[in-house]
């Protein structure tokens, strides 16, 4: 049985989505995908290709780049979603100019209200060097914030690095 909600941390590249998607899968119940990229260029767009190709038609596929609540609020508890990526959501936030702290407020709500299951996916950026630029700086900082709100909201959280699962808090299923 999958938690209220699991956090899944790790580097880019580093099989996060991969591990997310086997994660729900094994739950058995119906799986649902939340998609919060904008494909903005070729790279990305070939990247969102990837991920759709794992994905058959079992799974039921949303494109939510700013507000989750609408499609999380209407889920049911025999479903279980997975929401890829937190990372490229607070991205669309700050192109966007929006408030990140009522952003980061309402997503942290609308997990919470879900009646199904989730399992959200976010980049850790943190083990790098400091950004040369502000805008860089600006971002890491408020995706470290939204990390350590993520995780204290989870249930379990788990860190993934080569494909492989290091449990920080909870335990999987």
């Amino acid at each position: 049985m999958l938690p209220k909600l699991s956090f899944v941390l790790g580097g880019a590249a580093s099989g996060k989505s991969v591990w997310a998607e086997n994660l729900l899968l094994s739950s058995r119940l119906a799986p649902v995908y939340i998609a919060t990229s904008r494909i903005f260029d070729d790279e990305v767009k070939m990247r969102v290709e990837v991920h759709k190709s794992r994905r058959n038609d079992n799974w039921l596929n949303f494109e939510a780049d700013l507000n989750l609540s609408p499609i999380l609020s209407r889920l049911e508890s025999d479903q279980a979603v997975l929401v890829d990526c937190a990372t490229m959501w607070l991205t669309n936030q700050m192109i966007d100019e929006r408030d990140l702290d009522a952003a980061q407020s309402d997503l942290l709500t609308a997990l919470a209200g879900s009646p199904a299951p989730v399992v959200i996916v976010s980049n850790e950026v943190g083990h790098g060097i400091v950004p040369d630029n502000t805008l860089a700086r600006k971002f890491r900082e408020a995706q470290g914030r939204l990390n350590i709100a993520l995780a204290a909201q989870a249930d379990t959280a788990v860190m993934i690095t080569a494909g492989l699962p290091s449990v920080l808090k909870g335990r999987l299923p």
